[in-house]
């Protein structure tokens, strides 16, 4: 997600060769600035990012690790603005969020994804369908809701948004949800009559907080129209979309510095799970190659079952593991979203991680050959791979749809998987992975910078 402004970090750091270099730190500077424009990072954040670093790295000393330690402090700088970080919930609940954006920013789909990461953190959420003016959204919403699995408020009688808004928060108040979204409309453009709507829906609600969905396709736009938002409504905070398709990246770094309101979440990815909170501090562990292992913690244990983990795990020590916990393991992974994103924040990984990045968990060629498969299998069989025999395999082939070449390819293809397992559990965890990593890019080690303590 953020490898085209981590490989420009690199790059300006590697400029710097030698202690007190004024002309190699200049290098540097300018090396750094010409990737952050690039990169579509605002030129007024640019220019004050990039003369903070030089003032706080001559006043250091001039060096690689002054440098990057100004890098790191004054980009932390840059992202962080007053205001709520992640989400917060309300002292009585239910929480209210308006949810607003222009058309077209995914603002439906991103309602969905918060109402998604709430739910994944044990929260009752209701959704409410108050955008009327795009014919399609109240539809979309209840779809989303069905996929997710979470309780939406809806009226296809009713015409005034401030009405559905005002019946939905009544709606859960009564019935004890934690946390109400209301996904209100949105127009091609900002004008009069859109903002009066949300103003008489924001009155009529009084809601905790107002959350602007940009579009970080968009790029600079998206800033200039969250700064209008926030000056005519009032924002609270921005969730950047689409910016799985940002091949810049740059928007992150700058739109909270020229909003002035902190960014709240990124959407990074299709899937429902792919929406991260954005936490200043982790981001810019992530920029500098280090990882996010905090931001990554926190993933996984909103999906994860402790106490099945731990018993997967044990299967995996005695060479034990088995297709019904490869299922189970792949459900998982499907709610923790791209691997793109998790990749990105295990340190090392996200520059040597290859095609990897790109496996889709549900819906790639290989996986539904592999569920067609295990689909054909007796409950015995899956339990035991062991029992795999030519009879046993011509019949799964017959079942599944598949040729025996192709039974055979996975089954050793799952052997080999089990085993490399059994052995990365018994070498450490992460160096294990790493390791492991690193030899199948053929490289010698994770590609990270090597950030200063």
């Amino acid at each position: 997600m953020f490898d085209s402004i981590t490989g420009s970090i690199k790059n300006a750091v590697n400029k710097i060769r030698h202690k007190d270099d004024i002309a190699s730190l200049k290098k540097a500077i300018t090396e750094l600035k010409k990737s952050l424009l690039k990169a579509d990072v605002h030129h007024k954040t640019t220019k004050e990012l990039v003369t903070a670093i030089e003032l706080e790295t001559k006043k250091n000393g001039i060096g690689q690790n002054s440098f990057l330690n100004a890098l790191k402090d004054e980009l932390t700088n840059v992202l962080t603005t007053s205001g709520n970080q992640g989400f917060v919930f309300s002292n009585t609940p239910p929480t209210v969020i308006l949810m607003t954006g222009l058309q077209g920013s995914g603002k439906t789909t991103t309602t969905g994804k918060l109402a998604n990461y709430l739910k994944l953190r044990k929260k009752k959420v209701l959704v409410a369908a108050a955008d009327l003016q795009r014919l399609a959204a109240v539809e979309q919403l209840k779809q989303i809701a069905t996929q997710i699995e979470v309780d939406i408020y809806f009226d296809d009688n009713e015409k005034d948004p401030v009405k559905i808004a005002t019946a939905a928060k009544e709606k859960a108040r009564k019935e004890l949800y934690d946390v109400l979204l209301i996904d209100t409309a949105g127009r091609l453009a900002i004008d009069e009559e859109l903002m009066a709507q949300l103003h008489e829906v924001k009155e009529a609600v009084n809601p905790n907080e107002i959350f602007y969905v940009a579009d970080s396709l968009t790029g600079h736009d998206a800033t200039k129209t969250a700064t209008s938002f926030k000056e005519q409504i009032g924002i609270d905070g921005v969730i950047l979309s689409k910016y799985d398709g940002d091949t810049k990246g740059g928007v992150a770094i700058s739109i909270a510095h020229q909003v002035g309101v902190p960014l709240r979440f990124i959407g990074i990815g299709e899937k429902m799970p792919d929406l991260e909170v954005f936490i200043p501090d982790r981001i810019v562990s992530r920029l500098m190659g280090a990882g996010d292992i905090e931001g990554l913690a926190e993933k996984t244990a909103a999906v994860i079952d402790e106490k099945k983990a731990k018993e997967v795990t044990k299967k995996i020590k005695k060479g034990e593991f088995n297709f019904n916990d490869f299922l189970e393991q792949l459900a998982m992974m499907s709610k923790l979203g791209s691997m793109k994103s998790i990749i990105g924040m295990i340190p090392g990984l996200s520059q040597m991680a290859g095609p990897l990045k790109d496996m889709d968990f549900e819906n790639s060629d290989e996986i539904k050959r592999i569920k067609a498969l295990i689909g054909s299998m007796t409950p015995k069989e899956r339990e035991t791979p062991s029992l795999m025999n030519p009879s046993r395999k011509k019949r799964i082939a017959k079942g599944s749809g598949l040729s025996e070449a192709q039974i055979n390819k996975i089954l050793k293809q799952f052997k080999n998987a089990s085993k490399m397992a059994k052995k990365l559990s018994s070498k450490g965890g992460m160096k294990g992975l790493q390791n492991m990593m690193s030899q199948m890019q053929g490289q010698g080690g994770p590609g990270g910078l090597n950030l200063p303590k």
